[in-house]
């Protein structure tokens, strides 16, 4: 006959053996949860933890959806940004007198949604969202070419040290001495004289050429110098010294050790440098060097809304309220992308 102790015992045993098997099991898939997981993956987690990251992205997103499907936008609309409407027989009380908007706010209604230019009439809303996509477009093609330049001579520069740093760091100083914004209103002219003559209309694709190659031409140092900071933390660690050993080539430690661990402070820099190119381009439109009539761009926006503000004051608001929205958003993710790569630096 079993005893109630050996019973007891028997229980007791089986509880911790169910116990145990229970802790290994939560062992097990805490230890799945913990690893497997690529810095990538961790930086996306962290990422998603932030609140006004997650929102900033979805304001940029949404911006370059805006931008990128405004045509789709426009027709949808059913208006245009070169349209003059006040001239239209179907909108024959568009402007007053003074050839200022008529109804409220600039003249907004439901057929023209942010209003209407004074003086010709147009769309404020389509003028804005091809604005809008002429000068991130802009942006995009200057902040790769400004990365690309910056992270190549970053690389060379700190990784071969002696003469070649020594010289390219003259180079990055020689270009950092020039005065950004009068070197810009002073080349611009001259970069399209050189291929149009003075009596002809410049096209609109070769001013979109000088704009990008004058500011390339000055946008790539910053990158230059902080890729070049960081390669020279890097090449003397244990792993570069390690590939050295083991006789890799220089291409390979250059592009397969040290350029992946420097891929945090160039994304970072980047966010950074996209809304600044779209301020230098839309400065270059509001001195009347960049883009002109009838190319939409935010610049030329705020050019006509400073002409006008005393009289149409409404005209400026919407493209000054959309330039702002997008930079905070920018510079925000910029600091949120930082964070989830480096939580150290969190805020």
């Amino acid at each position: 006959m079993t005893s109630p102790i050996e019973i007891e015992g028997e229980t007791a045993s089986v509880a911790l053996d169910k116990e145990t098997a229970a802790g290994n099991d939560s062992a097990d898939k805490d230890k799945k949860e913990l690893t497997g997981r690529s810095p990538g993956q961790l930086m996306w987690t962290r990422f998603k933890r932030d609140r006004t990251g997650m929102i900033s992205a979805c304001v940029v997103l949404f911006f370059f959806a805006v931008a990128a499907l405004a045509p789709v936008i426009s027709a949808v609309y059913g208006k245009n940004p070169y349209t003059l409407y006040a001239q239209e027989p179907d909108y024959p009380f568009l402007l007053d007198d003074f050839a200022m908007p008529n109804g409220p706010f600039g003249g907004v209604s439901g057929e023209f949604w942010f209003g209407v230019e004074p003086n010709l009439g147009r769309d404020v809303f389509t003028m804005l969202i091809y604005g809008m996509r002429t000068s991130l477009f802009m942006a995009l093609v200057l902040t790769f070419l400004c990365v690309v330049t910056g992270v190549i001579i970053g690389l060379i520069g700190g990784y071969f040290g002696g003469k070649v740093d020594y010289w390219l760091g003259r180079i990055t100083d020689f270009f950092l001495s020039f005065p950004n914004q009068l070197f810009f209103i002073a080349f611009m002219p001259i970069v399209t004289a050189l291929f149009v003559s003075p009596t002809d209309e410049t096209p609109t694709y070769l001013r979109a050429v000088a704009i990008i190659l004058v500011s390339w031409f000055l946008g790539w140092m910053g990158m230059a110098r902080l890729v070049r900071s960081s390669v020279l933390s890097l090449r003397e660690r244990e792993f570069v010294e390690a590939a050295k050993v083991s006789g890799a080539p220089r291409s390979r430690i250059v592009f397969k050790e040290i350029l992946p661990n420097i891929v945090t402070p160039i994304l970072v820099q980047g966010t950074y440098m996209l809304p600044s190119a779209i301020l230098n381009i839309a400065f270059l439109s509001y001195v009347g060097v960049g883009f002109v009539e009838p190319t939409p761009d935010w610049g030329r926006m705020f050019a006509i809304g400073a002409r006008l503000y005393e009289q149409d004051p409404a005209f400026m608001f919407f493209p000054g309220v959309a330039m702002v929205i997008f930079v905070l958003a920018f510079n925000l993710l910029g600091d949120s992308v930082r964070d989830a790569f480096d939580p150290k630096t969190g805020r």
